[in-house]
């Protein structure tokens, strides 16, 4: 941790010395991580990062600036000691050569409404601006959500989001075929508008540099088989992860302003799975909203999704205006 030194003050000689608990994170302070940047350069304009802005997300250059380019540095480096690791262990097994080219996985967590999609857009648009990794993909975990007549069938759409409404075993095998370096590998596409999988329609990921997952439950462990043994499961296969953290109260306001916003723009769209909440007042419309927040998304963040927080390799602690105060990174 960068931070200033100051004379230290003696204890008198009665006074009982307390070791600091040992944590395997370093907490750092918003301008303590943005020196960390050291002169990487801000490759973005105003547009491109409106483009990648998430709604109700208030995210401007100087957070850019101060948090994400150093971020982007940071990932490279470790691209950079991956692949040093890798050839290491290839030399090692009399293999040289033979693994080059595996792509380095980012796991991107969080809840809903705390601004997860546009980190991982951000680090999408930064990571392809080094030119040793230009190839960076993105997949979110919606594709592999159960259709939602999939859903219906097993009762789970009062539990949309919960782990058990994904398709993990297609997930996980989805980010091992392109761990191992197949060609092409290809996933499910979903769809915010119609709120459901889009029949006959596949997203296409060939040999990417990078791979971004970016998800609620992506750093959920595995679940033990049907003979008890621990199986190998998504977070297994990232390099690097990232969990994006805020209070609860400021979540479920941000998701609730988010959800007014969507009311007066996607929601109007006449294929949208939502529109009856344009159909109705505000009020009622919130009503609704409350009422989700509360009985799915509240407590899936509560039961599934904060308690993988610890299995993060950096944690983005998000303030009520959206802002990054404090970071606590893994050490190695």
């Amino acid at each position: 941790m960068i931070s200033s030194v100051s004379e230290p003050t003696k204890a008198p000689r009665s006074a009982h010395r307390h070791k600091p608990e040992a944590t395997p994170y370093v907490d750092l302070t918003r301008p303590e991580w943005s020196a960390l940047r050291a002169k990487t350069p801000l490759p973005l304009t105003a547009e491109e990062l409106e483009r990648l802005r998430g709604l109700g997300d208030v995210i401007d250059l100087d957070e850019v600036r101060d948090i994400y380019l150093p971020l982007s540095r940071l990932l490279n480096l470790y691209v950079g000691a991956t692949d040093g690791l890798r050839g290491a262990l290839n030399t090692f097994l009399g293999e040289k050569g033979s693994q080059s080219g595996t792509p380095f996985v980012i796991g991107v967590a969080g809840s809903v409404a705390v601004g997860k999609s546009t980190v991982a857009r951000l680090l999408q648009a930064l990571l392809s601006r080094w030119p040793e990794h230009p190839r960076v993909e993105l997949v979110t975990t919606d594709g592999f959500l159960l259709p939602t007549k999939e859903l219906e069938a097993r009762g789970l759409m009062s539990r949309k989001g919960f782990p058990e409404s994904y398709d993990r075993r297609a997930l996980t095998r989805f980010v091992a075929d392109i761990k191992a370096g197949k060609d092409e590998v290809t996933a499910p596409v979903y769809s915010h508008l119609i709120y459901d999988i889009v029949p006959n329609q596949r997203l296409t990921v060939r040999r990417p540099d990078i791979l971004i997952v970016e998800g609620l439950n992506v750093l959920q462990p595995a679940l033990p088989g049907k003979d008890g043994r621990t199986r190998v499961g998504l977070a297994d296969y990232f390099d690097f992860s990232v969990y994006v953290d805020a209070r609860t109260e400021d979540i479920e306001r941000w998701y609730l302003n988010r959800f007014k916003k969507l009311r007066d723009t996607a929601f109007q769209n006449p294929s949208s799975y939502f529109r009856k909440y344009t159909q109705v007042s505000e009020e009622e419309a919130l009503d609704y909203a409350r009422t989700t927040w509360r009985t799915i998304n509240k407590p899936n963040l509560v039961e599934n999704v904060a308690p993988t927080r610890g299995r993060a390799t950096l944690v983005v602690r998000k303030g009520p205006d959206h802002k990054v105060q404090r970071l606590s990174l893994r050490k190695l």
